[in-house]
């Protein structure tokens, strides 16, 4: 068989299979082409799920007749300036969308430059280009896109329903307008208008909380944490959800990179980092989280579809992101989401339903440390489990101290988990603020603050370790090994000691008394591919501090257990001076707080 040229309609189509996978794509070609122009105004119409019909207009710079027939043409772009892939400051450089659109539907482009009194309209159809016509229109540009994918068959039968088509569009419109607070974006179902929001004005920051919160919803911006950090020139801004404001999965979670809407596995793997000691792992933040890199750091040429990107330096961005976002938990405390007491209410509104999110009943008194741990470090286990204040935490009491006479009187309104009222059911403590009341989980609350203890200890190097009867020999590549020795001291000071054992191999000969009866050869390869990925060493960090968390919640006060007064206000108190108080290791509220306006309510009062 000969070898010939593709005609240049094909090899429109074989782009538009890469580039335009569903009418979504289009839309999000068009609308990142508008951004590009300097349109304020963005309206979007679609009809049956964008089959039929896909219309973008804008009031941007607009074209004039000789730009508008460049336009149409394969790898013709005005946003990529002397070939330079490597300076990629527009949403769209690749100069493949537009005639990708065009072949395989029924392309109409109509645009007006600003200062012109002309404007102009080109058609395709079918591959055939029109002339350049006049036609009417303000200044800006009109893109009409009918009967997506009429001439490829194939492609027409793999779109989903026309609600499920018109769900991924306004997810991708939902993406970029959080990206552009300063722009106006409207979509339109038809006749029906599904989504539109206003151009916020102001401060950055403050632009784009208003418009997450027009379309997260006000909740969003009550249990938002601003974030604002820098490294190394790269800058991360968003905000970022309450640990105990989460969802069932990750499709709450929105990450950008220099404004361009991504889904990058490094960066939702730094969240899930970020977030491990507060969220059960079947539970997701949600956060809005914005990377400016400089050009030269981050390659957005990987995919046509321009939604995955690559960092020169993967561990700076991994690192920024996590110390970003635990630094802004931390700064919370021990402040828990709206959401909590909102979700308690409805529960008192409904009694015979079950709506809230967590159950916490009566649990076993057990206070023995995890099986697998070495039994002369578990006997220091306890001392991470010392009272909260050696007068205040005394042996269980034979009676409810809070409802004696000569308790210690705390004034409600000096603190802001108030003072301590009570006990209910020896789980639960009744505390009353200055404007309403708490009710804190003991064995959540106490847990969280003895892994906090556990955590400072890991962070100060002070961890324990086991020496090995017979140190364990690990066969990896050289180069892992070059890797794992570049971080040697720094493992060491996790409790990780190895050295190398001649080509190819380490040998360990003390590890983390922490972790017990553990698989050294599988912790070595791991730690190596960290490494090598990130120049981090993560994972010992994180199973240190999983089994931190075991430990803490076997050793912490357990529900069924009478505190006196002044050890429930201890509680109170080392809550209030600790982070991420405000839910316990794994994402579950430590407290639910009630206004006094919401019990009125209750009872009719109000």
């Amino acid at each position: 068989m000969s070898i010939r040229l593709l005609s240049e309609n094909t090899i429109n189509q074989i782009a538009a299979g890469e580039v335009i996978e569903r009418p979504a794509s289009a839309v999000k070609e068009l609308v990142e082409n508008a951004i590009d122009a300097g349109a304020h105004n963005i309206d979007i119409v679609m009809v049956e799920g964008g089959r039929k019909l896909i219309s973008v207009s804008d009031d941007g710079y607009g074209m004039t007749a000789d730009e508008l027939n460049l336009a149409v043409e394969r790898h013709a772009t005005s946003k990529l300036q002397e070939d330079d892939l490597s300076n990629i400051v527009t949403m769209g450089f690749r100069g493949e969308a537009l005639p990708s659109i065009a072949s395989v539907s029924k392309f109409t482009f109509k645009s007006r430059a600003r200062g012109s009194d002309d404007a102009w309209q080109i058609t395709i159809s079918g591959g055939k280009k029109s002339v350049v016509a006049p036609t009417a229109l303000d200044c800006g540009s009109y893109v009409e896109v009918r009967d997506l994918f009429y001439s490829t068959p194939a492609r027409l039968k793999f779109l989903k329903t026309d609600r499920t088509e018109f769900s991924q569009t306004l997810d991708v419109i939902k993406r970029l307008s959080m990206a552009r607070p300063d722009i106006a974006f409207s979509l339109y179902d038809g006749e029906r208008r599904a989504f539109q929001v206003s151009a916020s004005q102001g401060e950055l920051l403050d632009s784009r909380l208003r418009r997450l919160g027009s379309i997260l919803g006000a909740e969003f911006t009550e249990n938002a944490l601003p974030i604002n950090a820098e490294r190394e020139n790269i800058k991360l801004t968003g905000y970022a959800g309450l640990p105990t404001y989460n969802r069932g999965n990750a499709q709450h979670q929105y990450l950008f990179v220099n404004g361009r809407p991504v889904k990058d596995k490094l960066l939702n793997g730094a969240v899930r980092g970020a977030y491990m000691d507060f969220l059960a792992r079947n539970r997701h933040p949600i956060l809005a989280l914005f990377l400016e890199v400089p050009t030269d750091m981050v390659d957005v040429n990987v995919h046509p579809a321009k939604a995955e990107v690559r960092f020169r330096d993967s561990g700076v961005v991994r690192g920024l992101i996590v110390g970003a976002l635990r630094h802004a938990l931390a700064e919370a405390g021990h402040r828990a989401s709206t959401s909590v007491s909102n979700t308690a209410l409805g529960a008192f509104n409904a009694p015979n339903t079950a709506t809230l999110p967590y159950h916490s009943g009566r649990q076993q008194h057990f206070q023995v440390p995890p099986s697998n741990m070495s039994r002369g470090f578990s006997e220091t286990t306890y001392d991470y489990n010392a009272p909260l204040n050696s007068e205040s935490f005394a042996p269980p009491m034979g009676r409810n101290e809070a409802l004696e006479p000569d308790a210690p009187i705390v004034d409600p309104a000096e603190f802001p988990l108030g003072a301590a009222r009570g006990q209910l059911h020896e789980t639960y403590i009744i505390s009353q603020t200055e404007n309403g009341i708490i009710i804190v989980d003991q064995h959540a609350a106490h847990e969280r603050l003895v892994y906090e203890r556990m955590k400072k200890h890991l962070s100060d190097g002070n961890v324990p370790r086991q020496v090995l009867l017979l140190p364990e020999v690990v066969e990896i590549e050289q180069s892992a090994v070059d890797k794992l020795m570049t971080r040697q001291e720094e493992l060491e000071n996790l409790g990780l000691v190895f050295e190398v054992f001649g080509e190819g191999a380490v040998v360990v000969r003390e590890v983390p008394a922490l972790l017990g009866d553990t698989d050294i050869k599988g912790l070595i390869r791991d730690l190596a591919d960290e490494i090598a990925e990130f120049n981090q060493a993560l994972s010992l960090k994180e199973k240190l501090e999983e089994v931190c968390s075991s430990m803490a919640c076997h050793g912490s006060v357990r529900a069924g257990r009478r505190m006196a007064t002044a050890e429930m206000n201890a509680l109170l108190r080392e809550m209030e001076a600790t982070p991420y108080s405000g839910q316990c290791n794994h994402g579950r509220p430590t407290y639910v707080e009630l206004k006094l306006s919401d019990v009125e309510r209750l009872f009719g009062r109000r």
